[in-house]
């Protein structure tokens, strides 16, 4: 299921207790999902009985940047959860510092 994913967005996971704000997103509609089920809107209903997909079981990081390999998407996770973000079946992967020019 694809969303239309803007910048400034508040998404929460089905699944456990992950929240984020989209940072940067591509116009149109992703597939962002977070324990191999579709990310919510703020205020949506949760569904009851959804389990995280197996493989998609690592933890997300407060205060840790996720984007994906092509920078279609980057998220800021807002509240720590128990299940893997990912843009359809890829895993997104945390993003490093971006180095500090030289001041030689």
């Amino acid at each position: 299921m694809s969303i239309v994913v803007k910048t400034g967005m508040r998404l929460r996971s089905a699944v456990g207790g992950t929240e984020v704000i989209v940072i940067r997103a591509t116009a149109g509609e992703l597939d962002l999902r977070c324990g191999g089920a579709p990310m919510l809107a703020d205020g949506e209903a949760i569904p009851e009985t959804v389990e995280p997909v197996s493989g998609f079981t690592e933890p997300t990081l407060l205060g840790k940047r996720y984007a994906d390999a092509d920078d279609t998407i980057e998220v800021l996770c807002t509240k720590a959860g128990e299940a893997t973000l990912s843009l359809g079946d890829t895993p997104l992967t945390v993003k490093g510092p971006r180095p500090l020019p030289a001041s030689d």
